[in-house]
C-alpha cells in the first residue's frame, strides 16, 4: 500500500464510523494502514481496551522510550521515529485526561 491509502468503510463495535462517501486517509505515523484490522478497528484501540488506562499509559511510555532510543540509529533521517514518539505521548496524554476528568 502507498503511505496514503484509503478504505471504503470504517466500523468500530459494529457501528459504521465512515462510509465510502467519506475519505479515510492512512498515514505511516498517525494511522498506519497495516494497523487497521477487523473491519476498521485500530490496533491501538484494541490494545487500550485490553490493557486498561494504566496499562495503556505504560505501553505508550515504553514505545516513547523505544522510538527515542532508535531514532538516531535506524534511518539517516530520524524525523519519522520522533513523530511516532510524539504520537505515543499524545495517546498517553489523552488516556490520562480521560482518567483524570
Amino acid at each position: 500500500m502507498d503511505t496514503m491509502d484509503t478504505i471504503d468503510t470504517l466500523t468500530m463495535n459494529g457501528q459504521t464510523l465512515f462510509s465510502d462517501l467519506d475519505d479515510v486517509r492512512f498515514d505511516p505515523v498517525t494511522k498506519p494502514s497495516h494497523y487497521n484490522i477487523n473491519g476498521g478497528m485500530e490496533c491501538i484501540d484494541m490494545i487500550k481496551e485490553t490493557l486498561g488506562i494504566d496499562g495503556f499509559v505504560a505501553y505508550c511510555r515504553g514505545n516513547i522510550q523505544r522510538y527515542n532510543h532508535r531514532a538516531p540509529h535506524k534511518h539517516s533521517n530520524p524525523v519519522e521515529d520522533m513523530k511516532k514518539l510524539r504520537q505515543y505521548a499524545d495517546f498517553a496524554i489523552k488516556a490520562l485526561e480521560e482518567k483524570h476528568k
